[in-house]
Parts: C-alpha cells; sequence; structure tokens
C-alpha cells in the first residue's frame, strides 16, 4: 500500500467502538454456530488476535509444526502498532511504520487468515465461535490484548463510557483511535489538555511518560499556550520527572498520587482522591484488564481473597491457561508470572518473543515430546526528549532461580545522540512476523 494512501487512511479513521460489559466466570455458550471449516485430518492450532504474540505464533508454528494447520483470527482490517505510535502521533515517522498488511505474511509462511469477530470460546467442545461461523480447534492461542476497564469509572453506564470513548479517546489500543489522537493533538491551540494514567499494570509501562514529553514539545516548539496536566497514580521513573521539570516546567503539571475516583466527561472534569481538576481536551485512560475473551472463558486468576485480578491466571513458564491446557496466551493479557516482580512488561518485543515460545510448546506437544522450559525478554525504546532527541533504552531479562521462581533483570541504557535505533528494532520485527520488505 502506498505511503500517501495510508496516510489519507488513518486521517479518515474514526474511533473504535469497544464493548463494555459484564465479566463472566466461565465460558456461556448460548446457541450453536454454523460449521466455518470442517474438521480435517490434521490438527488446527487456531490464533484469536493477529498482534505481535499472534503473528508471531503463527510464523513460528509454521516453522516448527508444518503438519499442523494454522489459522489466525483477527477483526480489524490492518495491524497497528503500538511501538513508534507516539513517534507518529507529532509526524516524526512514517505512517509506513505504524499501519501494516497482514496478508503476506500468511501467504508468505503458509497460514490461513480470517478477519472476523471472535464472540466466544466453547471449551468443552475446543471450538472457536466467529461472526462468520465456529471453527474447531486442537490448541488455542489467545493474543487479544486489553479491554479498558470503564466500570471503575461508571460502573454501568455505558453512555459515559462511550461519551469518554468519542469524545477522549485513550488511543491505548492500537488502530483508528490513534488517528482520532492525532488530529486532536495537530488541532490543539491552547488551554488545559487533560491526560489520566491508568493503575499498574497496563499496556507498555513508560510509553505515557513517552507521551508526555512528545506533547510538552509540541506545545513548546510550536508556542502554544496550553499546559498538560498529567495525573499519575503510579511511581514515576526520575528520569522523566527530572524532564518535566528541567525541560518543560511551563507546558507540563506532574500531579503524582492521583488515583482517579469519578469522571464527568459532559462537565469537563475529573476528581481524584485529593483533587478536582477541570480540563479544556482530554486523553483519558482508564484502568487495564486482560481483553474479552479472556473473561468469556473463565480464564480469569483470582486473588487470595477470591476476586478476580482482571488479568489472565497462565502456567509462567509454560503460558498455558492453568485451568486448560489446550489454551495458550500471549501478549498484554498475561496475569502476574512470579512474586519477585509481578508482571512481564506489556510491550510488543516481549509478545513476540511469548508467541515464539507458544509455537514451540504446542510444537514439542503436537509431537508427543516433552517442551523445554524457555524465557521471553524484553526490549524497549523510549524517547525522554525530543529536541535535543535523547532515548533510553530498557532491556529485562529473566531466569529460572533455583527454587523454581522466575527472576527479573533490567538495565537501562541511556543514548543522547540517538540514530534511529528504534527504526531499525522495529523494521527487524515488522520482518520477522509480518513478512515486511526492507
Amino acid at each position: 500500500m502506498p505511503v500517501d494512501r495510508r496516510e489519507f487512511l488513518a486521517s479518515c479513521l474514526v474511533a473504535a467502538g469497544l464493548a463494555v460489559g459484564k465479566a463472566t466466570a466461565a465460558p456461556m455458550i448460548v446457541a450453536p454456530a454454523s460449521t466455518l471449516r470442517p474438521k480435517s485430518a490434521r490438527r488446527r492450532v487456531v490464533i484469536v488476535g493477529g498482534g505481535w504474540g499472534g503473528l508471531s505464533a503463527a510464523r513460528h508454528l509454521r516453522d516448527q509444526a508444518p503438519d499442523l494447520d494454522v489459522v489466525v483470527i483477527e477483526r480489524s482490517a490492518s495491524f497497528w502498532s503500538g511501538p513508534l505510535s507516539n513517534r507518529w502521533l507529532a509526524a516524526l515517522v512514517d505512517t509506513r511504520y505504524i499501519i501494516h498488511d497482514r496478508a503476506p505474511a500468511a501467504a508468505k509462511y503458509g497460514y490461513e487468515l480470517l478477519q472476523a469477530e471472535v464472540t466466544a470460546v466453547d471449551r468443552d467442545r475446543r471450538r472457536v465461535l466467529t461472526s462468520l461461523g465456529a471453527l474447531d480447534y486442537d490448541w488455542l492461542v489467545l493474543g487479544v490484548g486489553i479491554r479498558e476497564d470503564f466500570g471503575a469509572w461508571f460502573g454501568d453506564d455505558r453512555a459515559a463510557a462511550d461519551a469518554v470513548r468519542a469524545r477522549y479517546p485513550s488511543a491505548w489500543l492500537p488502530g483508528e483511535a490513534l488517528a482520532v489522537l492525532k488530529r486532536k493533538l495537530e488541532g490543539f491551540a491552547g488551554g488545559d489538555l487533560l491526560m489520566t494514567l491508568p493503575p499498574m499494570p497496563y499496556r507498555c509501562p513508560p510509553a505515557p511518560y513517552e507521551r508526555a514529553v512528545l506533547i510538552g514539545w509540541l506545545l513548546k516548539s510550536r508556542g502554544i499556550k496550553g499546559k498538560l496536566l498529567l495525573l499519575d497514580p503510579n511511581p514515576i521513573a526520575p528520569a522523566f520527572r527530572r524532564v518535566f521539570e528541567d525541560r518543560y516546567r511551563d507546558q507540563i503539571t506532574y500531579v503524582p498520587d492521583a488515583r482517579v475516583q469519578t469522571v464527568d466527561p459532559q462537565g469537563q472534569r475529573v476528581i481524584t482522591e485529593f483533587d478536582e481538576f477541570r480540563f479544556d481536551d482530554a486523553i483519558l485512560m482508564p484502568p487495564q484488564q486482560a481483553g474479552e475473551l479472556v473473561w468469556q472463558a473463565g480464564l480469569i486468576g483470582r486473588d487470595r481473597d477470591g476476586k478476580p485480578t482482571g488479568w489472565a491466571d497462565q502456567d509462567p513458564l509454560h503460558l498455558h491457561a492453568r485451568a486448560d491446557e489446550r489454551i495458550f496466551l500471549v501478549g498484554d493479557a498475561l496475569g502476574a508470572v512470579s512474586p519477585l516482580f509481578g508482571h512481564y512488561p506489556k510491550s510488543g518485543h516481549m509478545a513476540s518473543r511469548q508467541g515464539r515460545i507458544v509455537a514451540t510448546e504446542i510444537a514439542a506437544r503436537a509431537a508427543g515430546t516433552e517442551p523445554p522450559v524457555q524465557l521471553p525478554e524484553s526490549v524497549c525504546h523510549v524517547y525522554n526528549d525530543f529536541e535535543p532527541m535523547k532515548t533510553v533504552r530498557i532491556d529485562s531479562r529473566y531466569r529460572v532461580r533455583g527454587d523454581g521462581l522466575i527472576e527479573q533483570t533490567t538495565r537501562q541504557f541511556h543514548d543522547a545522540n540517538p540514530r534511529d535505533e528504534d527504526l531499525a528494532w522495529a523494521t527487524a520485527s515488522f520482518e520477522e512476523f509480518l513478512a515486511l520488505r526492507p
């Protein structure tokens, strides 16, 4: 697809609506569905979600288990990259780094790609129900990402949630909402722009701070008389706070310990535990949870009090659901993996490595062999300033200790003179699982 057409499409897209619903504790399949593909002699792996984790799993399954049928089901027409999206918001990278076609990868690696909405997982029958019909599986991979928990703010008030999505989207679900936010930033002429951060854990931990720095830089470089109000319930990395205070004191007001209690989209105000904030425009990020299908399939973990954690309950070493060893989970929906540090970073790189691991797990089980224990790693490139450009690369590595617990080691590499290392990393990733030509 030519670059200019991508730019046109991106500028015309509107925010996608996402369902807000009550979580169910177990699968509820209310009606049979027509068969989308008949059963065959070849065993089948169905992958729900064509993101970093799902596409990586599909690509490596074709290498490691060529005798298995692999079907990827994804509802959106195009792949949108979360990594690099902050730079794209300010026109610092071309759209060809953000929006991609999944079809070349499916053709190159030899798996089937279906565009459909998956509405339910029937664990008893080992089938998924989609908008096109039902599909049986021998193994299922769920790479369904996150959902935004507007219920934490609005309870059952669907109209309020819809108003926030339409007017103040978080753009934290890569897709059409990114184009809406891009237009919002391009048209912002001044006033108070408020941005809330969700409580941890959430997708790509340093990325909201990178976005805040980007907005501060845009306001400063364009001479806009406006301010970003950043409401943060989490501990901030000291490096970002120093940048806010030293470089963008007039553009960014950072508010720590700001856990949102009430959001009034019509009155344009947010109430925290300690204060009330009014805004002219906003980027509202509610708390995050595992994607809808993880809830519907009954795969959500519970804490010591029996309350849902909001995230998948998976085996930390093999990534299958504890409740169903035929179902694997990859990407941002994963729950905590270790009492030593909690969750893996919910990053694109991490999801792609989990996809590789799951491919190896399924290939070994299909061959009747014991799958090896593999652990992922995470690499994250983050800008902590834009004029001059400065970056931090965050590397996380993992090992299994003698007591069986997973241990995390994280290192940060600061670069005051970057040379688009993030673009090189993203291009290599896209070549691998999207069959992108350099």
